[in-house]
């Protein structure tokens, strides 16, 4: 179990971490965009930024179940929910892959842009 000390570090990474990820997901999102009209930007550097910016978003979902499960926390229902389903339109994303031959960089630049967005929302619900 976590003492209060690290469920504290926890909750402050958390309230930074949620920035970083919707950074991460508006420069990823915005990034497979551009590739997706301009061929010759398609690469290796358009998923290495998604890639991070997915695992950034999963880490602050991680982070944040951690927290509501200490029992010290109790966040509001809509700042979990945009959580949850940041998490499904992850696995949604890589679910649909397959069937997206030929316009990935239109799946994951919307997706990224979506779970910006998504991020943004949550974020809201907690800074009034």
């Amino acid at each position: 179990a976590l003492g209060g000390a690290a469920i504290e570090a926890l909750h402050s990474f958390h309230s930074v971490w949620g920035y970083v990820a919707i950074v991460a997901n508006a420069i990823a999102g915005t990034l497979a965009l551009v590739a997706w009209r301009v061929p010759r930007v398609r690469g290796r550097v358009v998923w290495i930024a998604t890639i991070a910016a997915e695992v950034a978003v999963l880490l602050q979902v991680l982070v944040g179940v951690i927290l509501v499960a200490s029992h010290r926390y109790e966040a509001p229902r809509f700042h979990m929910f945009y959580g949850f389903v940041i998490f499904i339109t992850v696995g949604l994303l890589y679910q649909y892959r397959g069937s997206m031959k030929g316009r990935l960089e239109m799946l994951y630049g919307f997706g990224g842009l979506f779970i910006m967005g998504l991020g943004i929302r949550a974020v809201m619900q907690v800074v009034r």
